[in-house]
């Protein structure tokens, strides 16, 4: 998938598979996989710094990852539909600010961004929009305002909020958004909101019945320490990979066993 046409004529057709990456070697692997698209998200903080939210992250550090991810995934023509996330508040200081970040991660390779709500920046997503910069909803848990949400959990579970998540979701698709992320929202909710809307939803924890989903590059190969969240599926387990070749890397150090002869270089001039 190399374009937001491509995402939105999937509605209803294939389910879209997203992946949320920020290095260049994970672009370097999802290059050379059939996942549709990539995300660089403000997750950064979290994945990649080890912050407790993803308010530490800054428009210019989205954007040296989308570059890296950029250029891991390839040239212009070849590569996957890449979106970069629009950080804390990066949204709520006007027109012209967001589209000086918008032309800042679009400069840094990302196709499009993805920005987390509508209520007091619709304006704003429209503008952008407008201006032939195309955008991505999030809304359910939105990490950006996890202390007003007193927390990480669960969106819309009794019937006034997800009515409002639900209104949240056509103010959206009003405003212009090719795609909608709908993260940690019950599963009944995201199947209302997927009929409801005419562009894709992409769930992360929303259940089976959105028209696409994402995960965390480093969740889904089991390279996350720690308790993972119910949404999260382990595809492999390159973390254990990873402890027992440091392992055998120590082992072989100790007995002298690495590098071997073949693994060095001699006198000779042609080697």
């Amino acid at each position: 998938m190399k374009s937001v046409l491509e995402f939105r004529a999937r509605k209803g057709r294939a389910p879209i598979s997203m992946i949320s990456a920020h290095t260049h070697w994970e672009a370097r692997l999802l290059a050379d996989s059939p996942v549709d698209c990539v995300l660089v998200g403000d997750s950064v903080s979290t994945v990649i710094d080890g912050e407790a939210t993803t308010f530490a992250a800054t428009p210019e550090i989205v954007a040296r990852h989308v570059a890296a991810v950029s250029r891991g995934l390839g040239d212009f023509s070849s590569r996957k539909l890449l979106v970069g996330d629009f950080p804390f508040l990066a949204a709520r200081k006007g027109t012209a600010a967001a589209v000086d970040v918008a032309a800042l991660l679009l400069r840094a390779g990302a196709h499009a961004v993805k920005i987390e709500g509508v209520d007091g920046h619709a304006d704003v997503i429209a503008h952008l929009v407008e201006s032939g910069v195309p955008v991505m909803g999030h809304l359910g848990l939105t990490p950006q305002t996890v202390h007003a949400l007193g927390g990480y959990k669960v969106q819309g579970r009794d019937t006034a909020a997800a009515a409002d998540i639900l209104r949240q979701a056509r103010a959206l698709e009003a405003a212009g958004v090719f795609g909608i992320v709908l993260e940690c929202v019950p599963e009944a909710l995201a199947r209302e909101i997927t009929a409801a809307v005419g562009v894709p939803t992409i769930g992360i924890g929303a259940g089976a019945g959105c028209d696409g989903q994402v995960l965390v590059m480093t969740d889904l190969l089991g390279l996350s320490p720690g308790p993972a969240p119910r949404f999260v599926r382990h595809f492999a387990d390159a973390g254990e990979a990873a402890r027992s070749a440091l392992a055998a890397f120590h082992a072989a150090v100790g007995e002298r066993s690495f590098p071997s002869a073949r693994e060095s270089y001699g006198s000779g001039a042609k080697e």
